[in-house]
C-alpha cells in the first residue's frame, strides 16, 4: 500500500497529521492538473493553478467524515471540487459579463471577444450533471480526463478498469456530451 492510500486512510479516519502530512505528497501532482486543465482555457483566464489547487484543497478539507478510498475516489473527488470551481468562476464573469455590477460602456468603444469559452464550460458542466445521473462511472471518466487532465492510462488506472475500456468510454462520453450541448439553444440548458 503506497504511502499516499495509508495517509488518505488516516485522514479518513479522522486523523488530523495525515491531513497535514497528505497535502505535500499530493499537491505536486494536484497542480500540474490544475495547470493543465487551465491551459486549455481561454487567454485572459484570472483564475491561477495556485488558487485552483488552494480553493479545491480547502473544500476537500471541508468535507468531513468523507473516506476517501485510494488515489481514485480523491482525485475524483479532486476533479470535480475543481470543475466546480471553475464553473462557479464561469458564472460569475457571466453575470458581471451581462451587467452585474458593472458600469455601462458604449459598445463602440469595447471589442467583443469571438468565443465565450465560459459558457462553454457551463454547457459541458450542465450536460455532465445530467449524464453522472445516467452514467456515473463514464461521468467520472469525463472527470479525470477533462477536468484534472489525466491521460487515458492513468484515468483507467486510477478507476480500475482497461485502457480500452476508458478508451471506449470516452468516446461515448464524448459524443454523448457533444449531442447534448448541440441541443441546448444557444450552448445553454433549454
Amino acid at each position: 500500500m503506497s504511502d499516499v492510500t495509508q495517509l488518505l486512510e488516516r485522514a479518513s479516519e479522522g486523523d488530523p497529521r495525515a491531513a497535514e502530512e497528505l497535502l505535500p505528497l499530493l499537491y505536486e501532482e494536484l497542480r500540474k492538473l490544475a495547470a493543465a486543465k487551465l491551459a486549455r482555457e481561454a487567454p485572459g483566464q484570472t483564475l491561477q493553478a495556485t488558487a485552483l489547487v488552494h480553493e479545491a484543497w480547502l473544500r476537500l478539507a471541508r468535507v468531513e467524515g468523507d473516506n476517501w478510498n485510494g488515489r481514485a475516489h480523491f482525485f475524483g473527488a479532486a476533479a470535480e471540487a475543481m470543475r466546480r470551481i471553475l464553473v462557479e468562476h464561469a458564472r460569475r464573469k457571466r453575470a458581471l459579463r451581462r451587467g452585474g455590477d458593472q458600469a455601462k460602456l458604449d459598445i463602440d468603444r469595447i471589442e467583443i471577444p469571438a468565443a465565450a469559452p465560459g459558457e462553454e464550460l457551463l454547457a459541458l458542466s450542465e450536460a455532465l450533471e445530467r449524464f453522472a445521473i445516467r452514467d456515473p462511472r463514464k461521468a467520472e471518466l469525463v472527470k479525470l480526463r477533462y477536468f484534472a487532465g489525466f491521460t487515458s492510462e492513468e484515468a483507467a488506472e486510477l478507476l480500475g478498469i482497461s485502457v480500452p475500456t476508458a478508451d471506449r468510454w470516452w468516446r461515448y462520453s464524448r459524443a454523448w456530451l457533444a449531442q447534448q450541448i448541440e441541443q441546448q439553444p444557444g450552448g445553454s440548458e433549454a
